[in-house]
C-alpha cells in the first residue's frame, strides 16, 4: 500500500508543469514560457561552472544541451579528428574508396553527379578539389530543376559517358536513381553514389552506395549531410592511396583541413543536427572560412555586403540563398562552379550573378507568399487545425515552392508543402517539416503506395511530383501517417523554452562572446534564448516591408537595438509598434551586430509578454 502511495505521489509530482517562467503562461504569440534547466540539469550547470572555471550564464547554455561537467572542455573545442568514426563503419566505404582511388591512379575521366542546391553544391566542389589536386581534371554537372529535375537521368548519363566518363559520381543524389544508374552500367561506366537521403528496399546497380540512410547501413551516421559524407569519402580514398603508396613519389598528400569550409556551409544550408561531428566540422570550417582560402566563397560574402567575421548564421540566410538562387531560377551549375574555381576575377563575376538572381528570386517569393497565405490562413482561422499543409498553384515557381512551404511551417507550425501545377494536370512540390516529424519517410511511403509519380527526401524536407487530381489523396494520406508525431510536437513547439534571464545592460559584447563559445547553433543544438523581464519599448518602426526594428530599455534608461523578423502584420509585430509605455517580458536571442567596422549587440526578438 505504502509503495502504491508512493507511485501515486511521485506521479503527481511528475505530471504537474513546472512553474512558467517569469509567470508567462500565455504570450502574445500564444504561448508559455517554460525554463530549459529542471533540478538536475540545474545542479549540472553548477558543476560545470565550477570544474571548469566558466561563466554561469555559459554553463546554464551547456547544461541545457546535455553537456556534462566531464565532457565540456572537449565540447568548447570540437576536433573533427576526436569525433570522426572510421569511414569504413559505412556500408559500401571501402568499395567506393577503392574505386575512387582507382581512378586517381589510372587518371581516367570522372565525372561528377550533383544536386542543385548548397549541399549539392559544395559535395561537388569539394570532391572536385580533391580529384584536382590529386591531378585528374573532373567534370560536374548539375541537372536543370524545372527542365530535367532532381537526381541523375538517362540522357545526362549518356552524355556524360560519350564525353568520356569511365566513372561517374553522385553527390546527394542517385540513391533511388535506378533507371539512371542501369544506363551507366549498359553503357560501361562505373558508378559511386553518395548520398544522404532515404533510400527503398530496392537500390540501383554501383560499385558502391554510400549512405547512411540505406536500410542494411548500421554505422549510426544518418544525421551527416551529403557533404559530411563526401568528406569522409575523401579520408577513405586519402587512406587507400596513402596504402597503394601513392603519395611516397612526387605527389603531395592533399590536407583535407582546408576543405573544411565547403563542408560547414553544406552542413549548416542543410539543416541538419548541428551537434557531434556535425558541430566539429562547423566549428573547423569557420576557421577555414576566416582563412579566406576560397575565392568563391570570398567573393560571395563581398557580394553579400557582409561586414564583419561569417558566423555559421552568415551561411544559412545569406550566402546559401544566393547559392541556392542559381538553382531556383538561374544556372544550376553557378554555385558549384563559383565553389571550385581559384580564379578570383571569374569568382567575382559568378557572385555577383548569384547575388542578382537572389533578389530577383526574393521577388517571386514575395508574390508567391502572399497567395498561399490567403489560402491557407482561413484554413487556420478555426479549430482544429489540420495535421500537414498542402497549398498549390498554377502560377508559381517550381524553384521556388521550397522557400514557400518553409515560410508556412514558420507561420502555422505544421509540415507544409506548396506544389507549383505544371502542364498536363502534374504538379512539382517541396515539403518543410517541423521537428519529431519525419516528413521524408511518409514521402517515402506515399510513393511507393503508388500515391506518387515521384518522391523522397529526409526528415526535415521532402519533394514530390504528383498527378493533381490526387493530391486530396495524398494530403489524407500525410494526416493518417504523421498525425500523432504532429500533435506531440505541435505541443513542443507551442512552448518557449527560455535559457536564463538577462537585462540590456547585461546583453554586452563580452557576454555575447561568452555565448558563442557554446555555437555554433542550429538544428539539434538551439540558439539561446534569453528573457528580459519588464523592458519598455523605446521605439519601434517597420522596415523592409515587414520587419519590426525595435530598441527596448530598461527602468535605468540602458537600451538594446532589437528586430523582429517578418513580424509586422502578427501580433507580436502589432504589439511592438503599440509602443504603449507599460512593462514587457521580452524574449529572444543575441549576438554582435556588425556594421563599417563597429560592433554592438543585437537582439532578436521572438515573443513578448506583459509584465504584469
Amino acid at each position: 500500500m505504502f509503495a502504491t502511495a508512493l507511485e501515486e505521489a511521485l506521479s503527481r509530482h511528475a505530471a504537474a508543469p513546472s512553474p512558467a517562467f517569469l509567470g508567462v503562461e500565455r504570450s502574445v504569440t500564444g504561448r508559455r514560457w517554460v525554463e530549459r534547466l529542471d533540478a538536475r540539469t540545474a545542479d549540472a550547470a553548477i558543476a560545470i561552472a565550477q570544474r571548469n572555471d566558466l561563466p554561469e550564464l555559459l554553463a546554464r547554455i551547456l547544461a541545457g544541451r546535455g553537456v556534462t561537467a566531464e565532457s565540456a572542455a572537449d565540447f568548447l573545442d570540437p576536433t573533427v579528428r576526436r569525433l570522426m568514426p572510421d569511414p569504413s563503419a559505412l556500408t559500401d566505404m571501402d568499395a567506393a574508396a577503392a574505386r575512387i582511388a582507382d581512378a586517381v591512379r589510372a587518371k581516367e575521366t570522372v565525372a561528377i553527379f550533383g544536386d542543385y542546391d548548397v549541399d549539392g553544391a559544395t559535395s561537388a566542389a569539394l570532391l572536385t578539389r580533391f580529384l584536382r589536386a590529386s591531378g585528374l581534371a573532373p567534370t560536374i554537372y548539375i541537372p536543370d530543376r524545372l527542365f530535367e529535375g532532381y537526381g541523375p537521368n538517362r540522357e545526362a548519363v549518356e552524355r556524360l559517358v560519350e564525353g568520356g566518363a569511365t566513372l561517374i559520381v553522385t553527390v546527394d543524389c542517385g540513391t533511388t536513381s535506378i533507371d539512371a544508374l542501369a544506363r551507366a552500367h549498359e553503357l560501361g561506366a562505373d558508378v559511386v553514389v553518395l548520398d544522404h537521403h532515404l533510400a527503398g528496399a530496392e537500390l540501383p546497380p554501383a560499385v558502391a552506395i554510400v549512405n547512411p540512410n540505406r536500410e542494411d547501413d548500421i554505422s549510426g551516421l544518418g544525421h551527416l549531410a551529403a557533404v559530411g559524407i563526401v568528406f569522409m569519402t575523401l579520408v577513405a580514398v586519402n587512406r587507400e592511396l596513402r596504402r597503394r603508396g601513392h603519395y611516397q613519389g612526387l605527389v603531395r598528400e592533399p590536407d583535407l583541413l582546408q576543405w573544411l569550409d565547403l563542408v560547414a556551409l553544406g552542413t549548416v544550408c542543410d539543416v541538419v543536427g548541428l551537434t557531434g561531428l556535425n558541430r566539429a566540422f562547423v566549428v573547423k570550417g569557420l576557421i577555414a572560412i576566416a582563412r579566406g582560402g576560397n575565392p568563391g566563397l570570398a567573393a560571395l560574402g563581398r557580394a553579400s555586403r557582409l561586414d564583419g567575421p561569417i558566423a555559421a548564421h552568415h551561411l544559412g540566410f545569406m550566402l546559401g540563398p544566393r547559392i541556392n538562387a542559381g538553382g531556383r531560377i538561374g544556372n544550376a551549375a553557378l554555385g558549384s562552379r563559383l565553389l571550385s574555381l581559384d580564379d578570383p576575377v571569374e569568382a567575382e563575376a559568378i557572385a555577383a550573378e548569384l547575388d542578382r538572381l537572389n533578389g530577383e528570386r526574393q521577388a517571386i517569393e514575395a508574390g508567391m507568399l502572399a497567395e498561399a497565405l490567403a489560402a491557407a490562413e482561413p484554413v487556420f482561422a478555426t479549430e482544429p487545425h489540420p495535421s500537414v499543409l498542402i497549398t498549390h498553384s498554377a502560377g508559381w515557381h517550381q524553384g521556388v515552392v521550397g522557400l514557400i512551404a518553409a515560410r508556412l511551417r514558420e507561420r502555422f507550425g505544421r509540415p507544409a508543402f506548396a506544389v507549383a501545377v505544371t502542364a498536363g494536370g502534374y504538379g512539382v512540390g517541396s515539403g518543410r517539416s517541423i521537428h519529431g516529424v519525419d516528413l521524408g519517410r511518409a514521402v517515402r511511403a506515399a510513393a511507393e503506395s503508388g500515391l506518387l509519380v515521384k518522391g523522397g527526401g529526409h526528415a526535415m524536407a521532402a519533394g514530390i511530383t504528383i498527378a493533381m487530381d490526387r493530391l486530396p489523396e495524398f494530403e489524407a494520406f500525410l494526416t493518417e501517417a504523421l498525425q500523432r508525431q504532429v500533435v506531440d510536437a505541435a505541443e513542443t513547439e507551442r512552448a518557449l523554452v527560455v535559457d536564463a534571464a538577462l537585462s540590456a545592460d547585461g546583453a554586452t559584447l563580452e557576454t555575447i562572446a561568452e555565448l558563442e563559445r557554446a555555437g555554433p547553433f542550429g538544428a539539434g543544438h538551439p540558439e539561446p534564448v534569453l528573457a528580459f523581464p519588464a523592458h519598455r519599448i523605446a521605439y519601434a518602426e517597420i522596415v523592409s516591408g515587414n520587419h519590426v526594428r525595435a530598441s527596448i530599455a530598461t527602468a535605468g534608461g540602458t537600451m538594446l537595438k532589437a528586430m523582429a523578423f517578418r513580424a509586422a502584420e502578427t501580433p507580436l509585430g502589432r504589439r511592438l509598434l503599440a509602443r504603449d509605455g507599460g512593462p514587457l517580458h521580452v524574449a529572444g536571442t543575441v549576438s554582435a551586430d556588425h556594421w563599417q567596422g563597429r560592433s554592438r549587440p543585437s537582439l532578436r526578438i521572438l515573443d513578448v509578454a506583459d509584465a504584469g
